[in-house]
């Protein structure tokens, strides 16, 4: 997402990843992933729930889609570890955010039903 920012010019947009483990392995997924914006760790998973971001059923987890992103990952050298202890059935989600306030959600019913970055870019440049 970063990328689609720095290409739409508008350096005022600042992603936030949120994410429910611990801050020390948040922190190691974002340097892996190279990811400079700010980082919240929310093991209480409250704003998830705020948002109305729940859990999905295994069968919606590993659906033939997610399947193809693992498989995708894997082509391109990714390593691919198994989480200990997280909860792999928990959503993600895409929000934003104007002002402290949520003016738009998107709510995945599997891992792969994420919008593209572009989209959301343009949702937040809408917005501003």
């Amino acid at each position: 997402m970063q990328g689609e920012v720095r290409a739409a010019g508008a350096p005022e947009l600042g992603p936030v990843l949120v994410g429910f483990g611990p801050a020390d392995r948040l922190a190691a997924v974002v340097r892996r992933a190279g990811f400079t914006g700010a980082v919240l760790s929310d093991p209480g998973r409250a704003l998830y729930r705020r948002l109305g971001i729940g859990r999905a059923p295994w069968w919606r987890v590993y659906n033939p889609g997610t399947l193809v992103l693992y498989a995708r990952a894997l082509r391109s050298g990714t390593r691919l570890t198994r989480p200990s202890g997280e909860d792999t059935r928990q959503l993600g989600g895409d929000a934003v955010v104007v002002d402290g306030t949520v003016v738009e959600v998107w709510r995945p019913r599997s891992p792969d039903d994420r919008p593209p970055a572009d989209e959301v870019v343009r949702a937040a440049l809408a917005r501003r």
